[in-house]
């Protein structure tokens, strides 16, 4: 006889199943608005991406409508901002802002965003503020497990990450050659020099998320005040920086991106915080694989490659990148320290007397600050 289901996973199916349908029925009526349909759309298939849900929440779904007879729709992704009650990452998420970043950088650029559809800042309609664009197929390295331990990319031939790397380094540098990037993009710019603004506001997340919230985390801390002691004489001229560079953040048709996606970190500021972000992020998963005594990628995306190919496609020369890696560093170390704290609250895990230990690369960044940090 076969085992009786937990009926606590029934239950928790059944919710499941009855938001999704419910979801189908708002959206349908929502886009019934939008497009003008002979009668309501029809949206089916909706599911939600593994990991969804911690920073901005993604559904996919399938839309079939008629127009005076026609048949139209597709396969769509929604983007949702989280509610307070999802202990989100980020104190506020504005949607509007990244739909109209990316309607920017499809405007003054060839780089592949994901054609957009509609932005919907009533939060009546789905309980919170949404975009929805169209669905592009294709594949992404995963962060979960981390793509240095197996999938397509740990698979390909050194040759083949080497094409992927000069293509999506071929992306940021057409992100940071779009002209006037204030101008273009005002919702982004203020008042005073761009890289202490962005460095304010993420010292001012790094309050919010944790010190306010009775977790100081020493090494934060620390790190802040080693950029103010090694501030850059001259940051050079301000681009659009995507914020949140890396593959896992391309969908590839093989080795060559067909969508840039999450660009909820998008600001402007010096070329060098996107060419720091992707050294280092992959630093992050390599230390992991070589913490786990895995082979992982040593041969990709290594910080003198990087920058080697990022100069040749932009004749630009990098500077302070030192100063860059600890602030990519840094801004992780928010992030990493935030998914613990989110942790706890949720029950998931246990505080831990050294508060530095929230701060999953530790070792990492204390190198870093020390000088001692090895990039071979």
């Amino acid at each position: 006889m076969a085992e009786e289901p937990d009926p606590t996973e029934r239950r928790q199916l059944t919710i499941s199943e009855r938001d999704l349908q419910g979801l189908a029925e708002d959206l349908s009526r929502w886009l019934a608005g939008k497009v003008s349909a002979d009668e309501p759309p029809r949206v089916h298939e909706l599911t939600l991406p593994q990991g969804s849900g911690m920073s901005s929440a993604s559904v996919l779904f399938d839309a079939e409508w008629r127009v005076n007879g026609r048949d139209e729709g597709g396969a769509f992704v929604a983007r949702l901002a989280p509610s307070a009650a999802d202990f989100p990452v980020f104190e506020t998420y504005d949607l509007a802002k990244q739909y109209h970043v990316m309607a920017g950088v499809a405007a003054a650029t060839d780089v592949p965003v994901p054609p957009l559809c509609w932005l919907e800042t009533d939060e009546s309609v789905l309980g919170t503020t949404f975009f929805v664009m169209r669905r592009i197929e294709g594949r992404v390295p995963a962060d979960n497990p981390p793509y240095v331990f197996y999938g397509w990319l740990f698979d390909a031939e050194p040759a083949e990450r080497a094409l992927l790397t000069a293509n999506t380094l071929a992306v940021m540098a057409k992100i940071h050659a779009i002209p006037d990037p204030a101008s273009r993009f005002p919702m982004l710019d203020g008042p005073g020099q761009a890289l202490r603004r962005h460095v304010d506001w993420h010292r001012a997340w790094y309050r919010w998320a944790l010190a306010d919230d009775g977790y100081p985390v020493p090494l934060i801390e620390r790190a802040f005040d080693w950029l103010d002691a090694h501030w850059p004489d001259d940051p050079g001229p301000d681009v659009l920086s995507w914020g949140d560079s890396r593959p896992g953040n391309i969908i590839y048709d093989g080795f060559e991106p067909v969508a840039v996606l999450d660009w909820e970190m998008a600001g402007l500021g010096p070329r060098e915080l996107d060419i720091a972000w992707i050294i280092f992020i992959h630093r992050f998963f390599q230390d992991l694989a070589t913490r786990f005594d895995q082979p992982g990628l040593p041969d990709f995306l290594r910080r003198s490659e990087v920058v080697a190919k990022y100069q040749e496609l932009t004749g630009y020369t990098v500077r302070d990148l030192d100063f860059y890696l600890v602030y990519a560093a840094l801004r992780h170390a928010i992030v990493m320290a935030r998914v613990k704290r989110r942790m706890i609250h949720f029950g998931e895990d246990t505080d831990t007397a050294d508060r530095d230990d929230y701060v999953m690369h530790r070792a990492s960044l204390e190198a870093l600050l020390d000088g001692t940090y090895d990039w071979t």
